[in-house]
């Protein structure tokens, strides 16, 4: 199982920009599909967006345009760019990695947006 660590993030003021970062341990990282999911207040878990292994990406359509992830193997680290917040995009944010069929979660990083 990978163990998972985000950081990044906090209160912003609508329209700001946060980077969220999760670092990996283990060394499957590189052969793992990373992803970044979120859950607000009273709300159930949802996807954010997902990279695999080769580094193709998935959006969910509320991040398509604002919100870019990305990963450094070498660092064993993905990132979250989220740019143009909205206060709907309040939630804790997890990272999630999926390797031969077991996922792992890191323990949430709150992301707070004013309006």
């Amino acid at each position: 199982q990978v163990q998972l660590v985000e950081s990044g993030g906090g209160l912003v003021q609508a329209g700001g920009s946060l980077r969220l970062s999760c670092t990996a341990s283990g060394r499957v990282f590189s052969r793992s599909a990373m992803g970044w999911y979120r859950q607000g207040p009273g709300k159930q878990r949802e996807l954010v967006a997902t990279i695999t292994s080769g580094g193709s990406t998935n959006y969910a359509d509320s991040a398509k345009g604002r919100f870019t992830i990305s990963r450094d193997n070498a660092k064993n680290t993905v990132l979250l760019q989220m740019n143009s917040l909205k206060p709907e995009d309040t939630a804790v944010y997890y990272c999630n990695a999926m390797f031969m069929g077991i996922r792992s979660w890191g323990q949430g990083t709150q992301v707070t947006v004013s309006s």
